[in-house]
């Protein structure tokens, strides 16, 4: 979970690809709406995640098998910035293009 402009972003992985979602909430504690995807899969699974804000930039650390080519149980960590829109939604990063 991270705060940005104030509301609370819960985020999860879920099904088979382990893609990645978020909802918002206005309390830690929820309830929270559904929003959409954070990251599509990538090679791999992206079951540990973190978001986190640096330098006033936002930042989505996660594995990847691309590094290691390809093979899951040596899972790499990855980063690339995440952003947002205008209300605060988080624009779509494609797994396999960054």
């Amino acid at each position: 979970m991270h705060k940005y402009n104030g509301r609370y972003y819960f985020s999860y992985s879920t099904g088979d690809t382990h893609l990645l979602c978020y909802a918002i909430g206005d309390n830690p504690y929820g309830p929270f709406t559904y929003q959409g995807v954070i990251q599509t899969p990538v090679v791999g699974w992206t079951t540990h995640h973190a978001i986190v804000e640096f330098k006033g930039k936002w930042y989505l650390f996660h594995h990847d098998c691309v590094p290691s080519g390809g093979k899951t149980w040596l899972r790499s960590m990855k980063v690339c910035e995440l952003q947002y829109d205008a209300d605060g939604k988080i624009i779509t990063i494609d797994g396999m293009d960054e």
